[in-house]
């Protein structure tokens, strides 16, 4: 195996244990590898072993490894097993003024913060013949350099972009806070988590509204034990 094969292999054990040990089926959880640190020989090899969801927290570098990929997967060799197309997440704060870039590659947005970047998403969305899947980003540890929605005004905004056309609102994101203390990362998912129940059962929200995106390289089993289906992971697989 190569050393990312071996990476790979060693997280997703890791993600089964976490899930024996809460009692989950690992099928309920999807890993996004983040390419942030990687090379696109990386990338490619990422999807040689099957995996098809890509993410980037910046859209230049988003934009350029979607390029790179999408040839490499248009010149396959015939009766290849690589996709035709991968999927790709952008899981970074989001700047109004990528918008319209970031939506001709990413599937998916995790990063919804404001009011007003919604409404701009929309906006672009609309003028594309788009719907485009996005995600409310939670600031759940309260840290002022941090961006998310705060706690109080998370339900409010879930309803208000639950008014807007060309957006379908799937989930909740958060991102714990960087410390070696365990318990202050597995309360804050698990803040997250009860916020994304609250908000679900209230009927405020959709069928699509599912997911819950919290978890990376250095906490993603606590994440997965808290309720994570859909971990962003990176620098355990490439670094």
């Amino acid at each position: 195996m190569s050393k990312i094969a071996d990476k790979m292999q060693m997280v997703k054990d890791n993600i089964a244990a976490a899930c024996q040990r809460s009692g989950r089926d690992p099928k309920q959880v999807k890993i996004i590898v983040v390419t942030k640190s990687a090379t696109i020989e990386s990338v490619k090899e990422i999807i040689e072993l099957g995996f098809r969801d890509l993410g980037e927290n910046r859209q230049p570098h988003l934009t350029e490894f979607a390029d790179e990929i999408e040839t490499y997967l248009q010149n396959k060799p015939l009766g290849s097993l690589l996709p035709d197309k991968v999927s790709w997440h952008m899981i970074g704060h989001l700047q109004r003024n990528k918008i319209r870039k970031v939506l001709k590659v990413a599937s998916v947005i995790h990063s919804i913060d404001t009011l007003r970047l919604a409404e701009e998403i929309d906006k672009a969305a609309a003028k594309m013949g788009i719907v485009s899947q996005v995600m409310l980003q939670v600031n759940c540890s309260g840290e002022l350099q941090k961006y998310g929605v705060p706690v109080g005004a998370l339900a409010h905004l879930a309803e208000q972009i639950m008014t807007m056309p060309n957006l379908k609102l799937i989930g909740l994101m958060a991102m714990a806070p960087l410390t070696r203390d365990k318990d202050v990362v597995r309360a804050c998912f698990i803040r997250v988590r009860e916020l994304f129940e609250e908000i679900r059962d209230s009927r405020i929200v959709g069928s699509d509204f599912v997911h819950l995106s919290m978890g990376m390289s250095q906490d993603y089993e606590i994440a997965v034990e808290e309720g994570a289906t859909i971990l962003r992971i990176g620098s355990a697989i490439f670094t």
